[in-house]
This record gives structure tokens, sequence and C-alpha cells, in this order.
């Protein structure tokens, strides 16, 4: 390996033993990294140099564009402010805080130009998820929009050796002001490929959170796949879509693979169907990221907008039911791409071309990956046997210092933990999660983390969240069973007490949408939990 770039070993001593790592293959012609590279090079400076500064990278919500010059100059100028001002050192990790805005783009490819470590995190996070995430990264710098201040600075008491920096407002010492100061220019830190670039944490972020790392190399990676084999976007197309760039869903369809190409991208703060529907028509989008909720509400409003310029959807986060595909499909005439990727894998490693799309099914392995159906023990099980869904490719699992990494990766193979079936043409379809994790509306939500918040309120004994089915809306509420402290009379105020008590504790999607009381909660004779009676009572 060659040697780090970052003075700061922290995440690279905290990186899985050679043996525990999952098997990493480069098959694609495209796939010849170097052994130094930063990604925001790649990304951003490669186009400048290449004679594309001139062509528009981001465009606000309020239609302010951003050429890729502009923007490489700016995070120039933030990354000169990281250096000199806030004193980063090669290694360290800095803390991203804000929605989809040309903002929080310019800052994560300020970091990655300085030689940190990009922790974004989502703009709905509270108190204690931003504090269990500043911790467990060891975060050393925060840079945040001014309007999410507030529960960053109570989070700040528990780290107070992270320095903060706010955008947004009018201050001597504000990161405009601070950037303006600065020259337009910047020597990226030369980087080694497998220098980590960024720490995305998975919805766990209660207790002890899960944190995938991914290196500079995995970020071209996801494009030299997905992107190029599976999306096939060209520079002309104008991307946009829903999810938040701390989830590597978003970072990938809003960010990484419009820049790979020199493409332009539509930043939302918002993002309902309602808002979708009218950004579509008034930007002119043409390539669409969002989940199968969002297809399913924006159907109805298909008829009634000009969408013309919509060429390519694409949908993950969970799956997407067959009914959903098929009604897209009739109303705008695009089959949707369908995905299945992790935080772990950084994006999609199942997916097939629009031309090769199947309602109902996942599609094939994308080009750069391997996927089978696996039994208990690792043996590959045969073409419509259930089994573990297995993949390995061109990026994979990398937690930082946690033991589960010994689960997610067995003998060389990532473990995403849903379960798979496949079929004689390599086709997959999802089955279910095999854990407990609540996937709602494309988000995954924790239910042990949602109890944990529910166990704060004083009117609770005892609490048990699973996920029930939500047919009306084709994805998964979170549901919650109670035992109250008192024989307090359930009524629909106790139930909204609970509800809004989570909404204020914790990101308000993670929220039951639903809570039934109960007297006792169904244990075994040891006392263990019986969530399958919780389930199926659901």
């Amino acid at each position: 390996m060659v040697e780090s770039a970052h003075r700061d070993t922290f995440a690279r001593d905290r990186l899985p033993a050679e043996d525990a790592l999952p098997r990493f293959e480069f098959t694609l012609p495209s796939m010849h990294y170097p052994e130094r590279i930063n990604a925001a090079w790649y990304f951003l400076d490669r186009h400048v140099e290449e004679g594309r500064g001139e062509r528009l990278c981001a465009i606000a919500e309020d239609g302010t564009t951003y050429t890729y010059r502009q923007m490489m100059e700016w995070a120039n100028r933030i990354a000169r402010v990281l250096v000199e001002d806030l004193a980063l050192v090669t290694g360290n990790r800095v803390l991203l805080r804000s929605a989809n805005t040309p903002t929080l783009i310019a800052c994560w490819f300020a970091v990655l130009k300085a030689g940190g470590i990009v922790v974004t995190t989502m703009p709905l996070y509270r108190v204690q998820e931003l504090q269990t995430v500043s911790e467990r990264a060891r975060v050393t710098i925060a840079l945040c929009d001014a309007r999410l201040a507030e529960d960053l600075e109570r989070a700040h008491l528990s780290r107070p050796e992270m320095r903060l920096c706010y955008w947004g407002e009018e201050r001597a010492d504000s990161l405009e002001a601070r950037a303006a100061s600065k020259g337009a220019s910047f020597e990226n830190t030369a980087t080694a490929a497998e220098d980590v670039a960024m720490i995305a944490f998975t919805s766990g972020t209660t207790g002890l959170p899960k944190a995938a790392m991914h290196v500079h190399r995995d970020l071209l990676a996801t494009c030299d796949t997905f992107g190029a084999e599976v999306l096939r976007a060209d520079p002309d197309d104008r991307f946009s879509g829903s999810p938040p760039l701390a989830f590597t869903y978003g970072l990938g369809g809003i960010l990484l693979f419009p820049f790979a190409i020199g493409a332009s991208t539509v930043l939302l703060e918002r993002a309902s169907a309602e808002e979708l529907a009218s950004a579509i028509e008034r930007h002119r989008i043409s390539v669409l990221f969002t989940a199968p909720i969002a297809y399913r509400a924006l159907t109805s409003h298909a008829s009634k907008r000009d969408w013309s310029s919509l060429r390519i959807c694409v949908s993950a986060g969970e799956t997407l039911p067959g009914v959903v595909w098929e009604a897209w499909r009739a109303a705008t005439g695009i089959s949707i791409i369908d995905g299945i990727g992790s935080t772990e894998m950084l994006h999609i490693f199942i997916g097939s071309p629009a031309a090769e799309a199947r309602a109902g099914s996942t599609g094939r392995a994308v080009p750069g990956y391997v996927a089978q159906i696996h039994d208990e023990r690792g043996n590959e099980l045969p073409c419509g046997t259930v089994g573990r869904l297995a993949v390995r490719g061109a990026t994979g699992c990398r937690y930082l210092d946690d033991e589960r990494q010994h689960t997610y990766v067995q003998n060389g193979w990532n473990y995403p933990g849903d379960a798979y079936s496949m079929d004689g043409d390599g086709y997959f379809t999802y089955v279910a999660r095999a854990d407990d994790m609540i996937v709602s509306a494309g988000f995954n939500v924790s239910g042990p983390e949602v109890e944990q918040v529910l166990l704060l309120h004083p009117d609770v004994l005892e609490c048990a969240v699973v996920g029930k089915p939500d047919p009306a809306h084709h994805t998964t509420m979170v549901k919650a069973f109670v035992v109250l402290r008192s024989a307090r009379e359930e009524n629909d105020t106790v139930i909204t007490e609970l509800i809004e008590h989570c909404k204020a504790t914790i990101a308000p999607f993670k929220a039951p949408r639903e809570i039934e009381v109960l007297a006792t909660l169904p244990r075994t004779a040891t006392g263990k939990l019986q969530r399958y009676k919780l389930r199926e009572r659901s």
C-alpha cells in the first residue's frame, strides 16, 4: 500500500483487519486507478483543466447557477479556511450539516481537497444523533448552515474541542467572510487512492452506530460501475432528487454521478411530491433519484405537468412494488431503474438499465459486481431459492472499529442483510429484510433506537417498535407498542404526546406513525421479547 497522506491516523488505525475485509475486485477496463488520487480533483478540478470549466455544475433551488470553475474556486477558498483558520490536519474528520445546497457541495469538496475526511449528517438529526456521530468519528471541525445551528451548539457541549464554523449569517467569522479573504487557488492534498475520504453513518445512531468508511478510489468506482454501466447519463443531463447528500444514495445520484461526467445537478432543500413535481418542470430535470413512495405520489402529477425533459428515473432505499413501476411507466413512458445498494457498499450494486428493467425485480448484478444467493454457511443456493444476498466487487464494507464487520463480511463476501431469490436470467427479487431494520419511505429506521427514545418519556414503562405494512402507500410504517407506567387512559392525547416526544428527540422520519398501548408485551419464559408476535398483530 502506498504511503498515506493523512497525518491524523485515527481512521486508518480503525480499519478492519486485513482478514476481515471483503474481497475487492476491479474487473472493468475503466478500473485502473492510480496509487494517488484526490477525488475532488476527479469530480471538480479535472473538468476545469480539460476545458469544461464554464459548464453548469449546480443549480440552487432559487435558480442561482454555478459553473465548475466557480465551484472549484469556492471549494479552494473553503479549503484554505479549513487549513489556515481552523487548523485542519490531514486525516481530521469534518462534520457537515446542511440541507442539499451548493454551499454543502463546496464544503464537501473542500474537505477532500484539504485531505480531511467528510462526515455529512442528515439535516433532520437532533442533538442526541449529532453527539453520537461527532463522538464516534472524533470530529475535529464542523461546518454548518446557520439555520441548523441550535442542535449542533447543544451537541457541541459534549465535544467542546470540536471547532465550529457557520455559513448563512452576517458575522466576521462566518464561513463566507473567511472564504472571501482567501485566494481562489489551492494545492490539493496528494491523498492515496486508499486513504479514507468519507465516513457515512448507518441509521443506528444510539449507543454504537455503524460507521462505514469509503476511500477516494471508492467514489470513482461507483461511477464506473452503476453510473457508467446502468445509469448511462450524459453531460447534457440535469440531475435531481429527494435524498439528502448524507444518505449515500443521494450522494451518488445528486453529486457523484453528475460531476463524474460534467453534467449538472439541481439542489432541492425540500422535496415533497408537490415540490419534486414542480422542480422537474421548472428546472427541466432529466435524471431523477427518489424513493418508491415518491414515485407513487408523483404518478398523479404526470398528466398535469410538462415533464418532457425527464428520461431516466432511479429508485432505491426500499423495494419498488411492481404496481408502482407499472403505473409510472403507464403515466410517463419511463421504466424505473430499481436498485439495491447500502451505506456499506456506497451505492447500488444490483440494478439493470431501463431497457432491461422488469417490474417487481431489482434487476441483475451491476457490472463490476458479483451477486449470489447463499445459505447460512455461505454456500451458493440454486436459482429460485430464497437465501442471503451476497455481493462483492469494486466497493465493500469497512466499518470503523466495529465487531459487526464480521457479520457483514464473511469469507470475502458482503452480506447486506437482505433475503433474496435469483431466477435463471440472473434477475434478483427482494423477499424481506433479514434483520429488524425498518425501511420506511426510503429511510432506514432502527427499531431499538426509537424504543430508547420512547423509554425516555416518564409515562413509558416498556415498549417495542416494529415495522407495519402500509399497503396504501406501498411502504412500511414505524409502529410502537407501549406499556404505560400508570393506568393512564389510552387516548389520542397520550399517543400524540409520545409521537411528538419522539419527533423532538430524533429525526422526525424515525418517529412512530402509530402507537398502540398494551397492558404487557409478549415475552418468552426467559423474558425475551417476542417481536414476531407484535409483527403478526400489526
